[in-house]
């Protein structure tokens, strides 16, 4: 397993590695359905080594949203776990919330390549697709159920936030599901601080997040345990551009080995 599924994986579905786009705002309507790009590079650390770097193209305007990026291990890490990803996601925003229509991720790490591709229908899992298959589970697995797989998003899609204020961003339970495993990650009002990216400054929204895993999971997972009873989940949101959406652009999340930093590093609006 790649050294950014190893550190992430029991968060991912919450945090996406910070590279979903989010948000509503009082902008001038003819400014929300034009088509917006932007792209952003973002870099993850632990113990102040940056382990990753990712850089992401996003295209968005009032009604839908596609995302394209990629993954890649970097410093120190690259000796231990040389790894590469792409992933793609893209969907619609309907009623207030953000509905995926599809997503994809690949990666390769030494000699092996896995895929997964996940299909919505109505905000719904309505196929998952793993190449190569999962491998078989024990008794103790916490199997995916159908019911499991309603009103969710995929791991990309998982942060765009659709909230009438500031002060609303972070008033929900974000539903995710990867390919293998379901989680919620439920969001807190924190505060605001100030923000300078560039494509946006200004006031930024901060939570707290609480990691809760629901199936797709080994229960005596020690790694999960401390996720679900013990860490501490912080992320900040900021505006993005005129688009109304807010972004991601700080999170950090304690774990068993280390608190893992995401933090943007580039953000801006795309020619």
């Amino acid at each position: 397993m790649p050294f950014w599924k190893r550190l992430s994986r029991p968060f991912a579905c919450g945090l996406a590695a910070l590279i979903g786009f989010s948000g509503i705002a009082p902008v001038d309507a003819a400014v929300r359905d034009a088509p917006q790009s932007f792209s952003a590079d973002y870099a993850v650390s632990i113990f102040g080594l940056t382990v990753a770097r990712s850089r992401f193209t996003s295209h968005i305007s009032d009604r839908d949203f596609q995302l394209e990026g990629s993954i890649s291990s970097a410093g120190i890490a690259t000796f231990f776990d040389d790894t590469k990803a792409t992933t793609a996601a893209s969907g619609r925003f309907s009623k207030g919330t953000t509905v995926p229509d599809a997503y994809s991720v690949s990666y390769t790490y030494g000699n092996k390549a896995k895929k997964t591709t996940l299909d919505f229908k109505g905000g719904s899992v309505a196929k998952v697709t793993n190449v190569p298959p999962l491998e078989k589970r024990g008794a103790d697995w916490v199997p995916v159920s159908a019911k499991d797989l309603v009103a969710v998003t995929d791991p990309i899609s998982a942060v765009l936030v659709r909230a009438p204020s500031l002060d609303r961003v972070c008033r929900r339970t974000i539903k995710v599901f990867d390919g293998e495993m379901r989680a919620d990650l439920k969001l807190s009002p924190v505060g605001t601080g100030p923000v300078d990216l560039g494509a946006y400054r200004g006031e930024a929204a901060v939570c707290s997040g609480r990691f809760v895993p629901v199936a797709g999971y080994r229960p005596g997972n020690k790694s999960i345990r401390y996720l679900r009873d013990r860490s501490q989940i912080r992320i900040t949101f900021a505006q993005l551009g005129q688009t109304g959406v807010y972004a991601p652009v700080h999170a950090t999340v304690s774990t068993r080995i280390g608190t893992v930093t995401f933090l943007a590093r580039r953000l801006e609006a795309a020619q």
